[in-house]
């Protein structure tokens, strides 16, 4: 299962893995693929620590970053808010929404001087420290969410070797992130986990191969087993960016609630949701996402208005979750359409195993069909 692009980076397969789980990512690059972390809300000291703790497990195998890059977001004309801006921002009425939500299902209250995680950053600037921070560490490669990367982190990539990927709903943005001189182009689909566009996989993959050849393109969106892998080479692409696949496994950090939620969860059980980040993300559907979709009750707040006012909302549902029916029910996650076929939890090396065996089963099928 080898591409030009496999090759370059030293890949004995050209699946990339997104996780915000480093232990995902370790194993990943040690199974022969390529682990990338998402750094999104992670403060440079504690980033620092999660990234040498993958290099001490994975050797010289190679990995890379995900950042979230949006180019528009609420305060984006202006380089972004801070905290008390943000909060100056909410309006009541969404405040007293989430309150009378959280209420009704009775989630219990944090208890006294809890620590929230670190909200995730937004604008160039804002995650420059992040950035250069990343590239003081071995990585082959860093990907941009959402927009297209900034020159200097284009510039960066050259001057340290790094490959600079970013991902793409459209070709209108896979032209723009060739033009911004991207080195990869992940082209997403619509069933993808996370922030995702409207067109399917199997549409725009060979789009954007046609649209930014010679510039490899990874395919992504409902990709979870080894026919997809080859039927994704078949559209052009010279490899994979998986990211809902691994939630199930035994790895994971997903919270064990809902990771049983995805285990009894078919295709159809995930929507796109502007409720938790203020961007379109498909995630589980649930109790939360069917409050937010009600016509009735307010509609998300834009980026990053939206985490800001459902970070602390969310942080009690997750501690919570495991012993209360009303945090059960509200728990969900970001998941693409293939958690309908997420169906037992596995180790990353039984994943990868499997998508070898299936690519080199489904290669073999059509070589026989090809002699008939």
């Amino acid at each position: 299962m080898q591409t030009p692009l496999a090759e370059e980076l030293g890949l004995e397969f050209p699946i990339f893995a997104f996780t915000h789980c480093r232990d995902v990512a370790a194993a990943v690059s040690k199974a022969g693929g390529l682990g990338v972390l998402g750094v999104a809300g992670h403060s440079a000291k504690g980033l620092s620590a999660e990234l040498e703790w993958i290099e001490n497990e994975i050797g010289d195998k190679p990995y890379g970053v995900d950042l979230l890059l949006p180019a528009k977001f609420a305060g984006s004309d202006r380089g972004g808010f801070d905290a008390a801006q943000l909060d100056e921002r909410i309006p009541k009425g969404h405040v007293e929404f989430l309150d009378h939500l959280l209420e009704e299902h009775g989630v219990p209250s944090l208890p006294p001087d809890t620590s929230l995680a670190p909200e995730f950053a937004v604008g160039f600037e804002k995650q420059r420290e992040v950035i250069e921070l990343v590239f003081e560490h071995p990585i082959k490669l860093i990907a941009s969410a959402l927009g297209p990367p900034p020159p200097w982190m284009i510039e960066m990539g050259r001057e340290k070797g790094v490959k600079v990927a970013a991902l793409a709903g459209t070709v209108e943005h896979a032209r723009r992130h060739v033009e911004a001189g991207v080195d990869i182009v992940v082209a997403q689909g619509y069933e993808a986990g996370g922030h995702t566009g409207t067109v399917s996989t199997m549409v725009l993959v060979p789009e954007v191969v046609d649209a930014v050849s010679p510039v490899p393109v990874l395919a992504a969106g409902g990709i979870g087993n080894g026919r997809q892998i080859t039927a994704s080479l078949a559209l052009g692409a010279q490899g994979v960016w998986t990211g809902s696949v691994w939630l199930a496994t035994e790895e994971a950090e997903t919270h064990p609630v809902v990771k049983q939620k995805f285990l009894k969860a078919t295709s159809s059980d995930t929507v796109r949701s502007r409720s938790l980040t203020g961007k379109p993300a498909r995630q589980l559907r649930s109790a939360w996402t069917d409050a937010w979709e009600d016509p009735g009750n307010p509609d998300p707040l834009p980026m990053p208005l939206q985490p800001r006012l459902v970070r602390e909302a969310q942080a009690r549902i997750n501690r919570t979750a495991h012993n209360h029916p009303g945090s059960e029910q509200l728990a969900n996650y970001f998941v693409g359409q293939i958690v309908g076929s997420m169906n037992h939890v596995k180790s990353v090396r039984t994943v990868m195993e499997e998508f070898a065996q299936e690519y080199a089963d489904t290669m073999e099928r059509l070589d026989s069909l090809a002699d008939v």
